[in-house]
């Protein structure tokens, strides 16, 4: 994966302290907040629903008991059909219900994870580059994916079930109550150990849960990783050390799944124990009951009913919960996402920076990535409009820093840039880099036309713009030779050279015309002839603007205004080519010892 260059290591995720259960929860609840009056009618339905239900053991227990007194004499069928089709209304009523209820739960469920997805794609624009570099891809992706659909999936499923159970829970428990004190205190006795044993089991797999998502997060972003960079990574064997690292990683996600689905697992079996225990409980002191004529046998039916009604919701809370548990932990990560640090909020700023020249100051700048290790020391430089700046130096120097710095990518420590007299730090940042164009090293297309990625997000372009672009940089000959032309879709079946992708690209910077122009080493990874014709149309596409260009082949900077000489963040040498070389210090051992290389 690659990571900006002359920017912090890339290191473990950086993020807040875990929260616990009850806090990710909370804020999942607090989120839903907007749509909570839905949600409630949703559990309104949901449990006159179970109500209804409640009811038909009753009424069977009166049907019991007139088919019973009637063994002996004349059955009561009006009695029994007025009981039945009340009966049958119940349950169409409940089964409206529990549909009413689905379907609000889903519209809730989609809403909230779509708002969930805008928000994260939100958030990760707002996000300071220091986040990026410091966090793996693979794992912030994997939020918007894995943790998101985790959480609708809880929403939908599992918070209507646990409704649901509970309300039947409560009810049925109600209910046998009203029918019979020593028959609801022998089924609840019954099922008490239950309770305990879940409560346990519970607690107990909420770290794996955590753990779970967690690894997974890793994994998304070790294949991410290994898949961008799979051709080095056969280049140079690392075939064995990637499968370690993933079988690692793996075995780690594999450990805390298995425990956690296991401990949960244990959940129904447990319940269906626990169920049929109460079966045996509720017919053994039922028999002893009506043996001494303290119930009839309608009784028995009816609590044989809500023995399941009372048992039943305990497996459904259980799984309920372990879906909780998974929503927590995926929540945890997701909010902990939103709540990252974000970039200063540019309310009250120009939005523009009006007709810009091109004039460009560095005002002693000093910056770091880490405050105690400063990068760029004392940088100051003026740049005229229209001005070719080249800023050459080793690796390491802070060449790439400093259009971090003047793109507002990273915030100065201490010191001004400034731009026709205006300091960038007064206006936003949409209107800064509305003044820039960017080639860089790594060229950046996108799976859509070849007209759109030139044009890319500026609004008005005519076709007759993006092709006098193209053919300025002399890439219009080969589009033309493509399928469909400027209509031809680009993706990762379309077989271009590194050469061509970077002629698009700097025929998308001539399409946006701004008057600043960056180019970041932009011809070093093409061969020498490709070179060449790259070279000419960056020439072409520099003329008028002010140009800053970081190049490592000093040959292809002779002819700039301004050659800035940089060595550990401090401006060693300025000047034009020949002075430069004239001075025989620091820029002409670099332009030599290039020279004599390509001699050799």
């Amino acid at each position: 994966m690659s990571k900006q260059k002359n920017g912090p290591m890339s290191g473990p995720m950086v993020g807040k302290k875990p929260d616990n259960f009850k806090e990710s929860i909370g804020k999942l609840a607090k989120y839903c907040k907007p749509y909570m009056i839905y949600i409630i009618v949703a559990f309104v339905f949901a449990i006159f629903g179970t109500v209804f239900n409640l009811i038909g053991p009753d009424r069977l227990s009166e049907i019991t008991d007139i088919i019973t007194a009637g063994i002996t004499g004349a059955i009561n069928l009006e009695k029994i059909k007025s009981i039945g089709l009340f009966l049958v209304t119940l349950y169409v009523l409940g089964a409206m219900l529990s549909y009413f209820q689905g379907f609000i739960m889903a519209t809730v469920t989609q809403t909230v994870t779509k708002k969930l997805r805008t928000d994260i794609s939100t958030k990760i624009n707002r996000l300071p580059l220091r986040y990026f570099d410091s966090n793996n891809h693979g794992d912030i992706l994997s939020r918007v994916t894995n943790d998101v659909d985790t959480i609708g999936q809880t929403l939908n499923q599992s918070l209507g079930q646990l409704v649901t159970s509970i309300s039947l829970f409560i009810g049925s428990l109600i209910m046998m109550f009203y029918t019979n004190v020593p028959m609801a205190l022998s089924a609840i006795l019954s099922t008490v150990i239950g309770f305990g044993l879940m409560i346990t089991i519970i607690k107990k797999s909420q770290k794996y849960f955590s753990q779970q998502q967690k690894s997974l997060g890793e994994l998304n972003g070790h294949v991410e990783e290994i898949y961008t960079g799979h051709n080095i990574v056969k280049a140079f064997n690392g075939e064995e050390s990637a499968i370690e690292e993933f079988n690692e990683i793996n075995d780690t996600l594999f450990d805390s799944a298995w425990k956690s689905q296991y401990i949960s697992g244990l959940m129904m079996p447990l319940m269906n124990f626990i169920g049929n225990f109460g079966y045996v409980v509720v017919c053994v002191v039922g028999a002893y009951l009506a043996f001494n004529d303290q119930i009839t046998f309608g009784v028995i039916v009816a609590f044989m009913m809500y023995i399941r009604f009372f048992t039943q919701p305990l497996s459904q809370i259980a799984q309920a919960f372990t879906s909780l548990q998974s929503a927590a932990a995926a929540s945890e990560r997701v909010f902990n996402f939103l709540e990252e640090d974000e970039l200063e909020v540019e309310t009250g700023k120009p939005t523009s920076l009006g007709t810009v020249k091109g004039n460009v100051t560095f005002d002693h700048v000093k910056f770091g990535y880490n405050p105690d290790r400063p990068i760029i020391k004392d940088f100051s430089l003026e740049a005229k409009a229209g001005q070719k700046i080249a800023i050459v130096g080793p690796t390491g120097a802070g060449k790439t820093t400093l259009v971090n710095l003047l793109m507002r990518f990273y915030e100065v420590n201490s010191g001004e840039i400034y731009i026709d007299g205006t300091p960038i730090s007064s206006v936003t940042r949409g209107a800064l880099h509305e003044q820039f164009c960017m080639v860089l090293q790594d060229t950046w297309l996108f799976e859509g036309t070849v007209r759109e990625n030139i044009v890319y997000s500026k609004t008005g372009v005519k076709d007759e713009e993006v092709v006098n672009a193209c053919k300025a940089v002399g890439v219009h000959h080969f589009i033309q030779t493509l399928p469909h032309g400027y209509d031809t879709i680009l993706d990762d079946t379309t077989s271009l050279s590194a050469g061509q992708k970077q002629l698009m690209t700097i025929a998308r910077a001539m399409v946006a015309d701004a008057p600043l122009l960056i180019l970041d080493e932009a011809t070093s990874s093409v061969d020498t002839r490709t070179e060449l014709i790259i070279q000419k149309a960056m020439d072409s596409l520099m003329h008028g603007r002010t140009s800053f260009v970081i190049a490592h082949r000093l040959s292809t900077i002779k002819n700039a205004d301004l050659i800035i000489v940089m060595k550990d963040g401090d401006v060693v040498e300025s000047g034009n080519h020949d002075v430069l070389l004239q001075k025989n210090g620091f820029y002409a051992d670099l332009y030599n010892s290039q020279f004599d290389q390509e001699e050799e």
